[in-house]
Parts: structure tokens; sequence; C-alpha cells
């Protein structure tokens, strides 16, 4: 199921109808004994999320005289269709829901408020079914076990198959395997998983209740992405054309990290997928991928004349450029005349300066000369970012920008130009341009793949003060949440998650008090801070390794009977989580063992609660890389 909306100004399309930086993330905690009780929480990401970025266009053309790969239209695009629409896709958002489901948390907090909408409604069907638990939990196990880099084309592979799906309750792959793009057929294996987790929380359900939210969303993004093709048809002087042979879609997913775009080119089909929040989008990202649009065609279809700047790729080989870019000429050419474009058109952020109105003519040569120095900053901006990409390796980039100025005086569209700037161009000169350039040492790190670090703040600081052991600032910050706390929904998850972060300071304070009764009341007074954490979240991780640390404070204390109840209380509520599942079990196996206290319960069958050799150490790394559960 999906829909499109309109773009009034532009094309006859259908009626409308459209469908946080890493919140905390609780991988594996153990009690981590000194004195009586202490641990860490490691703050890493079970599952580390992005998506490819709007460079990320696959199924392009092939070096030499192949102009497109020969992969399936994915079954979103309707041959039928309108050439250009904005819809939403049941595939997209079931997909998206599945990796929500499973620990992607990647822009949680920056996401738009139907992200939480659909995650609170998947987890109060999760609560409320054994069956759902366990889908869900076949469901991350293969996601687990399918990441390839801990990084973007983890949920990129997913998104990509997601474009090739059917919707609900079917959600049959649409084309062969030898068809569809190659991260798609990777991760193929998940769509009878993701069926059966889909229908045991009933996700079609909760896709039609939510369905009137997409349409909102995508209300507000409709403006400015119609104004932005409005704004590149008038510059290039091209005619809004209501049929061309391929589509531009921009499908909208609110679940995915907003910092984030997927762009992929199939055939002449050019599909990008986005997260908006509050009727923003990557603007910029979405309008490179629709000049490739605008723009391949054209030198696709001149790829024989472009050939003959083979000379240029042996002068780029040591720039930092994808390999795709230094071995095809074409590839090349289509970026450079992009890069040229978006230089030309660029805001430069320099104010922009108009001669007032009713001025005295004998006053005009000082405003003009005013708006003269205003036209030199503006082409010094844009002149330094050619530049940049010029180092980058874009050494076409400085002819195309040189080209686009007497073409914008020109009343002939790009498309009437462009077979003179490609058969004028003097390749030796551009070789000669490129020799002499000093390419950059590393690629620029695009700002949609790698997000600059966040400032930690609230109860993320705390995690990380607690992280480094300085107990009374992260005490401090959650107590602080706790002051401010409203009947607000995120208020109150915010105070459960203040309670759990107490409760573990109360634990590590624990070996720091000097006597007896001290000790036993942070031991009580943490167990208060637990129980409040169970009453108030409706987080499964919070509650569930809330059962967990009182099962192991009353195998310390000897009570084991009550310990197993909240092991089982643990498995009950699971997350999904492998570290979850495989502390409740061994809590329920045998006793937990506090070091240097292994026969205080001489009456109990304690067994043996030692962590295996495969168990991580504090400080040491997991297979993928990152660090290893505590």
């Amino acid at each position: 199921m999906q829909s499109h909306t309109q773009f009034p100004m532009l094309y006859p399309l259908r009626s409308p109808a459209w469908s946080a930086t890493n919140s905390l993330r609780f991988q594996s905690a153990s009690l981590l004994i000194a004195g009586l009780l202490g641990f860490t929480v490691s703050l890493a990401p079970a599952l580390a999320a992005a998506q490819s970025s709007s460079s990320s266009l696959s199924s392009q053309g092939a070096p030499g005289k192949q102009i497109y790969a020969q992969e399936k239209a994915p079954s979103l695009i309707d041959p039928a269709g309108p050439t250009i629409s904005l819809i939403s896709s049941e595939p997209v958002f079931v997909m998206a829901a599945a990796l929500n489901a499973c620990g992607y948390d990647e822009g949680l907090n920056e996401s738009d408020p139907i992200r939480k909408h659909v995650r609170d409604e998947m987890n109060q069907a999760l609560a409320q079914s054994e069956d759902a638990r366990a889908k869900r939990d076949a469901l991350c196990l293969y996601i687990a076990q399918h990441r390839m880099t801990g990084g973007e084309r983890d949920i990129a592979q997913y998104i990509s198959l997601s474009l090739y799906l059917t919707p609900p309750p079917e959600l049959e792959i649409t084309a062969d395997l030898t068809e569809m793009p190659p991260d798609a057929t990777q991760v193929a294996e998940v769509v009878p998983i993701l069926r059966s987790f889909v229908a045991a929380v009933d996700l079609h359900g909760i896709w039609l209740a939510s369905h009137h939210l997409y349409d909102d969303a995508a209300d507000k993004i409709h403006d400015p992405l119609s104004q932005m093709i409005v704004t590149n048809n008038v510059y290039l002087k091209m005619p809004a054309a209501t049929y061309t042979g391929s589509r531009f879609i921009v499908v909208i997913e609110p679940q995915l990290s907003p910092s984030t775009v997927n762009a992929r080119i199939y055939g002449t089909d050019y599909v990008v997928v986005v997260s908006p929040v509050n009727g923003v989008i990557p603007i910029k990202d979405v309008r490179h991928t629709y000049l490739h649009y605008v723009i391949d065609p054209m030198l696709y279809a001149r790829s024989n004349a472009i050939d003959r700047e083979q000379p240029i790729l042996k002068e780029i080989r040591d720039a930092p450029l994808e390999f795709r870019l230094r071995s095809d000429t074409v590839s090349l050419t289509i970026e450079c005349l992009v890069k040229a474009i978006e230089a030309r058109t660029m805001d430069t952020g320099v104010p922009e300066y108009k001669i007032p109105a009713g001025v005295d003519r004998s006053q005009l040569p000082i405003y003009e000369h005013q708006r003269e120095l205003y036209q030199q900053k503006v082409d010094a901006a844009r002149l330094a970012q050619v530049d940049h990409d010029m180092r980058q390796g874009y050494v076409l980039t400085q002819y195309f920008y040189e080209e686009l100025i007497p073409f914008e005086k020109d009343p002939a569209s790009l498309k009437d130009n462009i077979g003179e700037m490609v058969y004028s161009m003097d390749v030796d000169q551009q070789v000669h341009r490129a020799r002499q350039t000093e390419f950059d040492k590393q690629a620029d790190e695009d700002v949609l793949q790698q997000p600059k670090p966040r400032q930690l703040t609230g109860l993320d600081l705390a995690e990380a003060k607690l992280s480094a052991g300085d107990i009374d600032s992260a005490r401090a910050m959650a107590q602080k949440i706790l002051a401010g706390q409203n009947d607000t929904v995120a208020s109150v998850a915010d105070a459960a998650r203040a309670h759990f972060i107490i409760a573990r300071v109360d634990l590590m304070a624990v070996h720091a008090n000097e006597t007896e009764d001290e000790a036993e009341k942070s031991v009580d007074d943490a167990i208060g801070e637990f129980q409040k954490t169970i009453t108030t979240s409706k987080d499964q991780r919070l509650l569930a390794w809330s059962h967990i640390y009182l099962g192991r404070v009353l195998d310390v204390e000897c009570k084991r009977d009550a310990a197993v109840e909240e092991y089982k209380e643990a498995l009950e509520v699971r997350d999904g989580q492998l570290d979850t599942r495989l502390a409740a079990e061994r809590g329920v196996k045998a006793a937990y063992l506090q070091k240097g206290h292994e026969h205080a319960c001489d009456d109990e069958d304690t067994g043996d609660n030692s962590p295996g050799p495969d168990a991580a150490k504090p400080g040491s790394q997991a297979h993928d890389g990152k660090p290893a559960p505590q």
C-alpha cells in the first residue's frame, strides 16, 4: 500500500495521501562487585545504524558503453504513475519498524514524534504477547548475525530490500535475486522472519492507525520540495515534463534517522528515502539526487564523446574519490557538472544587498559600489567551493562552472547547451588543470554519513559520568531530572530512566560506606529505585535489566527463590537483545556469585555462575569492533 501526494503546480499527480542522537542503549551490564555490588553499563548501541547517504547511488551506469545496470525497478515504482511523486510505502514502514524494535536508535532524539508513537504501539503489542516477543527475538537475532560494518550499510541493506517487497500480509519479494541490488540480496532471508513478526504485532493495523500522521508529515514537506524542483527547473530552463519514461520518487519514513538519506538509482528511476522532522528534510541531498535525475540522461546519451576524457582519469588516480569516479569518465563528468550547478546556485550565507528604492541619482554610484562588493563576496564563496571540489578530485567542476556563467545569460536550456559544453571541452587543458591540482588526502565526511559528535546533556551525560565512576555527578543529574518531572509522556519516561541511574549509583556507592548499616541502606535504596523503574517505565530494556539487578541483589542476600522470580520476570519482559536473555537465563540456572563471597550462602546450591570464556571483560572489544558489553 502506498500513496502519492500532488505537486499541483508541476504535475497532475494523484490525490495526496501520505502515509535523536542515540538514546541510551543498555548493553550487557553485569554487577562488578566492589565491596558489595557495583557495575557499569556500556553506552555503545547494540546496533549502530545509519543509511546510505545521497552519494550512495546504486545501479549507476557502468564504465564503458553500458548506460544503466539492468536492475529491476522496485515494487513501489508504478510504470504508469506520475513522473515525480512524494509517497509513503508500507513495506518500508514495516522494515523500519522492525529495525526500531531491534535496537535501531540512531537519531532517535531528533526524530519526528511519529517514530516514538510507532515504537510505543509495538511495545504495547509486545508486552501483551509472548508469541510476539518470540517473533521479535528471532528477527533481532537475524539482524545481529548479519551486521557487516557496524555502520550505515547495516541499515541500508534492509531499506534496499524493503523497496522490493509487497505490502503485508504477503510481504513477497517482487523480483528475482539476480535482478536486485547486491545489498538487498544479502539479507533477503529475513523476509519470512519479518513476515511472522509483522503479523504477531499487527504492524499493518499500526500502519493504518498511523497513516494520518504520515499525511500530515507529507503536507509539511510538499511545498519546500515542490519549490526545490521548480527552482532547479527554472535555473536549467527546462520545462516540467509529465512523462519522460523515468521516475523521481521521494519516500517519507519518519522511523529512520533524520540525519541520513537513502538515495538510489534503479536504471532510469531515482528513489530517495528521507525522514522528515516537522516539515524539514535534508533538502540539499534530495536536490543533489534530483540534479542527477535531470542530468544523467543527457550525459549518458553522449558517452562516446565523453570517452575522449580518458587521459583525465590518469591524473586523478591519487584523488580521494571512490573507484567508480576514478575509472569512469561519464560518472566523473556527471558529478562535476552537478557540483558546478550546486556551486553556481548555492546559498553563500552572504546577506543579499539591494539598492534602496527612491535613491537620489547622485547617490547611485555609492550604492552600486556596495552591490559590487556584495557580488564579490558571493563570487568568492562560490569559487572557494569550486576549489574545494577540485581538490576532492572533481577536476571538471571549474570547467563547467565557467561554462554555466554564459549559459545563465542564454535563453536556451541546459538540454540545448549540454552538447556544446561536452564537445567544445579542451581535454588537454583540463588534463593540465588536473595535473596542477593538489588533491586532499581524505574525502569529505558527508554530514549525512558522519554526523558530528553531539554534546552529551541530561541523562545521557549522567550515564557517561556513571560509566566514568563519577557517581556523585551522575546522581545529581538524575535527581535534577526527577525534580523537574511533570505529567507528560516524555517526562515520565525520563523519570523512569533517572530512577534506573540512581539505583545503579546506590549499588556502586555500597563499597564507599563506612558502616554496615550504611551499606545496607544503599542496597535498600537501590532496590527501591529499581522498583520505581519497573513501576513507571515502558521500556523493555529498562524493565528487563531492573529485574536482573534485583535478582542479583536477592542472590547475594541468599534469597534464591525470590531471585529466580525476578530472572523469570526479565525473560517475560525481554527486549530482544542477546545479552538480556543470557543474563536472565544464567540467573535462573544458577545463583549470582559475588566475588570474594562465593560461599556466603552455604545452605544454597548456587552452582557456578561465573562468566564463561566467551564473556567480555570490561574494556575489551567485541567481534564487531565496538566496546564489548559490560
